[in-house]
């Protein structure tokens, strides 16, 4: 039945020439949250909150990130 089946993963894509993976972290209250910052302009947009490192690594197969991201407070 369809009871149990699986959702598929859809991977979803950004503007590589325009934007870059990062992950804000609050100085004061230690929380995280990964989106995307302008290369130009630096606005951030966020994507979601990071509690574990699970999310972390939900955030990097949905937008096929393989390298490292970097950390801004």
């Amino acid at each position: 039945m369809f009871l149990f089946s699986k959702k598929k993963k859809v991977q979803e894509s950004y503007d590589r020439e325009m934007l870059t993976p990062m992950i804000r972290a609050s100085i004061c209250t230690g929380e995280k949250t990964a989106g995307f910052r302008e290369k130009h302009g630096g606005q951030f947009h966020e994507v979601m909150l990071v509690r574990t490192e699970v999310d972390l690594k939900e955030f990097k197969e949905r937008y096929g990130i393989t390298e490292e991201i970097e950390t801004f407070y």
